[in-house]
């Protein structure tokens, strides 16, 4: 993968000054300027190629389309609901966290949390500062032999597993991705959330805010779970339902809760802030020194190996990007980029592009899968309506443009017949084309039935055309050429000349317009590569 041009970062909230000397001794620019007004983010924002935030900054649909030249938002931190991921994506630009930054941090508060529910060390403290001496009151129980369920088996959900199995606790899960076998290795017995509800004494949630994890748990839930089961949420406000453990609570069917988040921050209701048995705190689960120190070091680390072209972590929008950092991908890329853009060419005339096919063939092309689909679709897209495709937005831009990508692989058990072939309908009309790698330069080998005789380099000025075999059509193509002010340096003929093939000749420039080719050939199509 080239590496991505950064030269300067915006800065917009406090993070760890070494976000920004790393950074800079990179050779990136930085400005730090905070508490923007969301008008003043977006006239700034347009003048760098970078912007770092935390969780304050609201970097919306208004702030990514008024920034020509943003190509990273980094957020210092583990979510981003603050970042409009949808608009990013639509405008090309990566969306970066620190997945691991607080990862310790929040699964120490949840540990906290459900000693302090186990044993009503907040309220027992608030007592004593009253004035009183009240032991009855706060009778607590042991976490010694209790059952905890972890929703959701990510990294803060493994912190906390084996924290809470040091006090012998038993520690069971779900999670839709993690492996049951990779959970089972740190003690943690998956199952489904039906079989986990009525089993724990305590549960804890550890997932993202989406469609499926809001109201996670409700009035069905809760009443599924034994009576007085406590609940602890230092994930995302709103996987709670708050309503709904407001009567938990009230009923007793919930014996208590810990609450780090809420779905309105601050919570203007303050039902549950003020209940006698829910300890809640504002929001702290990443606010610890070393946190706050290693998401700012992250995210400037993060940048700065992107930008080397050593590696990508943290992307939420452009996983396809993550496997371009090898050193091997960079030529793939660019037969990818190219066959799409000699299939737009061919088909330029024609539209809409309805149908891509994209086949892949070989142990050498396999693992080039994903990123080569991108590829083809940036060089087929490019140009088209003023988009500006890349990794990133490509496959949301061919869906928006009503076209249908479908990719497979075949094997093949020589390395030389590793090869990729694309081919797209439009208007009727179907084009294809295949090529290979060869000496790490992407070379055509076939366009549309036409077999070249000798590969063609993706490289340079190319015109390819369309037409009937005859002795005089090269001298008549150099006539015509010339006459254009252009001079032929390679010519690709296909392996056979019977009826009308498609040839490809390497020249000094490109036409100004194809028609000069009309009287000699049928079609007529050119690249630069």
């Amino acid at each position: 993968m080239p590496p991505i041009s950064i030269k300067n970062v915006l800065i917009s909230e406090s993070v760890d000054p070494r976000c920004r000397s790393i950074l800079e001794e990179n050779g990136i620019r930085v400005t730090e300027k905070h508490n923007m007004q969301k008008n003043e983010l977006v006239a700034e924002i347009k003048d760098y190629d970078g912007l770092v935030v935390r969780s304050a900054t609201k970097v919306t649909a208004d702030v990514i389309n008024a920034a020509g030249n943003l190509k990273i938002i980094g957020r210092a931190g583990t979510g981003v609901d603050n970042v409009d991921v949808e608009a990013a994506t639509k405008m090309g630009v990566i969306v970066m966290n620190t997945p691991s930054g607080n990862t310790i941090s929040a699964a120490e508060l949840t540990c906290a949390l459900l000693m302090s529910l186990s044993r009503n060390v907040p309220q027992a403290a608030m007592s004593m500062r009253a004035g009183n001496w009240d032991r009855k009151k706060f009778m607590g129980a042991e976490l010694y032999g209790k059952v905890l369920g972890i929703v959701g088996l990510g990294r803060i959900g493994k912190e906390v597993a084996n924290r809470m199995q040091a006090f012998g606790m038993k520690t069971i899960g779900y999670d839709p991705i993690t492996p049951v076998e990779v959970s089972a290795s740190w003690g943690v017995e998956q199952m489904s959330l039906e079989q986990l509800w009525p089993l724990c004494d305590y549960i804890t949630v550890h997932t993202p805010l989406m469609p499926s994890t809001v109201g996670l748990l409700n009035d069905e839930t809760f009443a599924k779970c034994k009576r007085g089961v406590k609940v602890v949420n230092c994930a995302r406000g709103g996987i709670i339902d708050e309503a709904a453990l407001l009567r938990a609570l009230e009923s007793g069917q919930c014996g208590g809760a810990g609450l780090d988040v809420f779905v309105e921050e601050p919570p203007q209701n303050r039902s549950l802030v003020n209940h006698p048995n829910v300890i809640c705190c504002p929001h702290l689960g990443a606010s610890t020194k070393e946190a706050q120190a290693r998401c700012g070091q992250d995210i400037a680390l993060q940048i700065v190996d992107m930008v080397k072209g050593n590696k990508l972590v943290g992307a939420v929008n452009a996983q396809v990007l993550a496997s371009t950092f090898s050193p091997d991908s960079y030529p793939l890329i660019k037969l990818g980029e190219a066959i799409g853009a000699v299939l737009k060419s061919c088909s330029v005339s024609k539209t809409p592009l309805s149908h891509v096919q994209i086949t892949s063939q070989g142990d050498g092309m396999k693992s080039s899968a994903s990123y080569m689909t991108a590829a083809v679709l940036v060089g087929l897209l490019n140009g088209k309506s003023g988009s500006c495709p890349n990794f990133i937005n490509v496959l949301s831009l061919a869906e928006q443009s009503g076209i249908t990508v479908n990719q497979s692989h075949s094997v093949s058990d020589e390395a030389s017949n590793d090869a990729c072939t694309v081919e797209i309908m439009t208007d009727g009309c179907s084009y294809k084309a295949s090529g290979t790698i060869q000496g790490r330069r992407p070379v055509l080998l076939e366009l549309s039935g036409s077999v070249f005789r000798q590969p063609v380099s993706l490289a340079g000025n190319l015109l390819f055309f369309k037409a009937s075999a005859s002795p005089q059509l090269l001298s008549s193509l150099a006539g015509l050429l010339a006459a254009e002010g252009v001079q032929i340096e390679s010519f690709s003929a296909p392996v056979k000349h019977c009826g009308d093939s498609w040839y490809c000749v390497g020249v000094s420039s490109l036409l100004r317009d194809l028609c000069a080719l009309k009287p000699l050939v049928q079609e007529a199509a050119q690249i630069s590569a």
